[in-house]
């Protein structure tokens, strides 16, 4: 298994329960392709640097975890698809 770091914006619109909600959707996504959740920091709301899809905030949240590389394409199509993220990056530590 490999080690990634995600770091995805929810928008600032959304509330805290369906915040909540979405943090607990990612890592019971990792947890069910066989990963592990290493850590989860919710870094709270911030400024954007630039306006995306008209929103100036967002939600920041870096998810640490170990999975098989073959699974980290799924997780990045969930995420992509998901209403509430409008940004998302996955990386390999």
């Amino acid at each position: 298994m490999s080690k990634y770091e995600m770091l995805y914006i929810i928008a600032a619109d959304v509330d805290e329960e369906a915040k909540k909600g979405i943090i607990k959707k990612f890592e019971d996504l990792v947890v069910s392709c066989g990963g592990t959740v290493e850590s989860t920091e919710n870094w709270g709301e911030k400024q954007l640097q630039y306006p995306i899809n008209y929103k100036d905030k967002g939600n920041y949240v870096l998810m640490t975890f170990d999975c098989e590389p073959s699974k980290v394409a799924e997780i990045d199509r969930i995420a992509r698809i998901q209403d509430e993220i409008i940004r998302k990056m996955i990386i390999k530590k």
